[in-house]
């Protein structure tokens, strides 16, 4: 096998590098096409709330968690010790 001349193998090298780039750059944008054809408007699905229309249970359980979490971080900020 004759052996490449440096300036031939570099050219080669580039040119496969570019074309798996390119390669790569269609790949990503029919992933991301086909991923917002699945779920048009790119939004996280709602769940439905109850008959009564209230959000589950467990949706007002996890924003009492946030509000208390926001409470102990204030307390924290003010210097209030709230063990």
């Amino acid at each position: 096998m004759p052996i490449l001349p440096l300036n031939l193998a570099v050219a080669w090298g580039l040119f496969s590098l570019a074309g798996l780039a390119m390669l790569s750059g269609v790949w990503m944008w029919t992933f991301r096409t086909w991923l917002l054809h699945r779920n048009p408007g790119g939004a996280q699905p709602e769940k439905p709330a109850t008959a009564d229309g209230m959000p589950y249970a467990g949706m007002r359980i996890d924003l009492a968690d946030l509000r208390e979490r926001i409470r102990r971080l204030e307390a924290i900020a003010a210097g209030i010790d709230m063990a």
